[in-house]
């Protein structure tokens, strides 16, 4: 058999971390198992769902370099012998489906308002306990039945669920998993707009599509009782399972837009290359017995198995992506890193050499791409002295008199990669200092900051004028 998994996002908003994490899983079970990713657009919530979304679901997936085998491809493109793959597209074959139920018995019609929803609701709040539908609507006669519908009265489609059963699936993540229908009660399939919710959809689709595993996040923990009960309803063949933990923020709380970027477009815009995401991702949740971080996508690919997926919420940590995607980026061949880098300094009106130079003198200090302009800055603006590098400054012995005596060795010599060590020497000598008493105050007096480019890089960019001009203007001010 087969493998065949789908990734099947709402077009509602942004995707987020947790989507394309579990975009990702999907993808590497396919490529592990020799399986066919499928990419399904759950659009039903028309009033949230929009057509950029779905473009933004789309690009997201190609940027992270998941390319899908079947399904939606854009508007009036798809590829499958399933489709359509979009649910708004297939309603005709929902309605199949759930007038296959009523006619069953298995569901019915249901014309409580909202209202009277809300009010069973609080009933179960004051007593306390978990709120299930009182089933009010299945004793209705079928006249009762016939004149509201010959009215148009408002409705929706329940499934009528047995009292008191255990629901049992094996979950490949979690192990064995079981809830007992007590806790559910009859639940809504369908709305009379003929439009379906969500748990008779998916199970419907995922059915003719012949899916195999549904990996999905864990917050569809909930759901997956009730999809049993209806593949046990149609004698559907049942897929196994797979549910992935949440994804933290740093304090261990369910990561939100307050705990930084969770778009994951947004950090392709910071900067950020799409291998070093990949990468980083594939580490939220699985970790390779081999205890190596940094993969290459095929050894992910031969690493990865679902069964070593944990259970527990995975820590979302900015600040590893970002030493992550250093890494990634120090190892980009030299063409493959300008390409990247030079769109980062089209503001700046010098030449391409000149640009490239830069470039590559500001490599190491590369941690994601729109770090560049700030990195380059030093190269084509003097600064003032920020706070922290005057503090610095205020500790250092002599710092004013190793600058003097540096404007007077740049006055006699012009700095060249070949020379700057050496002049930084007879600086040294005549202020009578060495180490970090003569690099730091070179440091801040030409740059501005305490940190920063190896000093033997910017220098002889900047040429001794240039050096002597910043030294002499930040020396008055500090």
């Amino acid at each position: 058999m087969t493998t065949r998994v789908r990734f099947a996002p709402s077009p509602t908003g942004y995707m987020h971390i947790g989507n394309a994490r579990t975009a990702l899983f999907n993808y590497l079970f396919a490529k592990k198992t020799g399986g066919t990713f499928i990419l399904r657009i759950e659009d039903t919530d028309q009033e949230r769902s929009t057509p950029e979304a779905v473009k933004v679901i789309v690009e997201s997936l190609k940027w992270l370099g998941l390319d899908w085998d079947e399904g939606y491809f854009g508007i009036d493109s798809e590829k499958g012998a399933f489709g359509p793959y979009t649910q708004m597209k297939r309603l005709s074959i929902y309605n199949e489906y759930l007038n296959k139920l009523l006619k069953e018995k298995k569901a019915y019609y249901c014309f409580c308002s909202p209202e009277e929803v809300e009010a069973e609701r609080q009933k179960s709040v004051t007593a306390g306990i978990p709120y299930k539908y009182s089933g009010k609507c299945t004793k209705l006669t079928d006249e009762e039945l016939k004149a509201k519908l010959a009215n148009k009265e408002r409705f929706v489609v329940r499934f009528k669920v047995t009292e008191n059963v255990i629901v049992k699936f094996d979950d490949l993540v979690r192990g064995p998993v079981e809830f007992n229908t007590k806790e559910i009660g009859d639940f809504v399939i369908a709305r009379s707009d003929g439009v379906p919710i969500y748990n008779f959809a998916v199970v419907i689709d995922d059915n003719l599509m012949k899916i195999t595993h549904v990996i999905r996040g864990e917050d569809h923990l909930s759901n997956t009782p009730r999809q049993v009960l209806l593949y046990e309803a149609f004698s559907f063949q049942m897929p196994s399972f797979a549910h992935l933990s949440m994804i933290l923020g740093s304090d261990r709380s369910k990561l939100s837009k307050r705990h930084g970027e969770t778009s994951l477009l947004a950090y392709r815009d910071k900067g950020f290359l799409p291998e070093a995401m990949f990468n980083y991702m594939s580490l939220l949740g699985w970790y390779p017995k081999d205890g190596v971080e940094i993969k290459t996508q095929e050894e992910i690919f031969n690493n990865f198995d679902i069964k070593d997926v944990g259970h527990s919420g995975s820590i979302f940590d900015e600040k590893k992506l970002v030493w992550m995607n250093h890494e990634y980026i120090a190892k980009l061949p030299e063409a493959v890193y300008l390409k990247n880098a030079l769109p980062y300094l089209s503001k700046i009106e010098k030449s391409e050499e000149w640009k490239k130079d830069v470039l590559l003198k500001i490599k190491t200090g590369v941690k994601s791409f729109n770090m560049i302009p700030e990195l380059a800055s030093i190269f084509t603006e003097a600064k003032a002295v920020n706070q922290e590098a005057a503090n610095v400054w205020s500790g250092i012995n002599n710092a004013a008199g190793t600058i003097s005596a540096f404007i007077e060795v740049l006055k006699a010599n012009e700095i060249t990669k070949e020379n700057c060590k050496a002049l930084i020497a007879e600086a040294g000598k005549k202020a009578g200092v060495k180490g970090k008493d003569l690099f730091m105050p070179i440091r801040i007096a030409i740059t501005g900051q305490e940190h920063g480019e190896e000093l033997a890089n910017v220098l002889p960019a900047l040429g001794s004028a240039e050096c002597v001009k910043r030294m002499e203007a930040n020396l008055k001010n500090i």
